[in-house]
């Protein structure tokens, strides 16, 4: 089982495991204006794709963000199995939601849970959740939080985990590739912030 990780990865900057940092914001123009290679290896940091982002980069420039972001759904759309099991395969799984923004002011690493009645044990529910779900579908389980109140993300997290859980593989692969999509989606406009 792969260690969990806070979410924030899912909900705010930052790449697909193994991949550059996002944390660097392009900007459209320079982001149009890269060589075909450096902008595949920023379009990496948001889906772990090769295809989705050479599509992507293949395609500039474009007049805007929002026809970036049309075309980044449009090759998320268009990944095959193969595509999709690439991409899965540089996600880490999530941790505990909302874990940064409760460590106390003491300056705790974000590593150790604050001590509050029912953090650890909603830590230990969510990593035998995420490795019943590894065990399960071959992947980590992945999740996009954009609009969810932070106060809300762990029971969102854990009522997603219990839900798919049940999936059948085929329809767990038609939901994991929209949670992808939107994730991508997501990584993607703030990179172009």
């Amino acid at each position: 089982m792969r260690a969990p990780r806070h979410l924030s990865h899912l909900t705010s900057p930052g790449p697909a495991r193994g991949l550059p940092e996002e944390s660097t914001v392009f900007g459209l123009d320079h982001f149009n204006a890269q060589p075909p290679d450096t902008a595949e290896h920023a379009l990496l940091a948001c889906c772990g794709s090769r295809r989705w982002a050479r599509s992507l980069a293949g395609h500039r420039p474009y007049p805007d963000v929002a026809a970036l972001l049309a075309a980044a759904d449009e090759a998320s759309y268009d990944l095959s199995p193969a595509d999709l099991a690439e991409a899965l395969a540089r996600e880490s799984a999530p941790g505990l939601p909302g874990l940064r923004r409760a460590v106390h002011d003491s300056g705790q690493p974000d590593a150790v849970p604050p001590r509050r009645p029912g953090v650890l044990a909603a830590h230990t529910a969510l990593r035998a959740a995420h490795a019943a779900y590894e065990s399960r579908f071959g992947h980590a389980f992945v999740i996009c939080l954009d609009g969810v109140d932070p106060a809300e993300s762990l029971d969102h997290v854990l009522a997603g985990l219990r839900t798919r859980l049940g999936h059948e593989p085929e329809k767990e692969r038609a939901v994991v590739a929209e949670e992808l999509r939107r994730l991508s989606r997501g990584r993607l406009a703030r990179l172009m912030a």
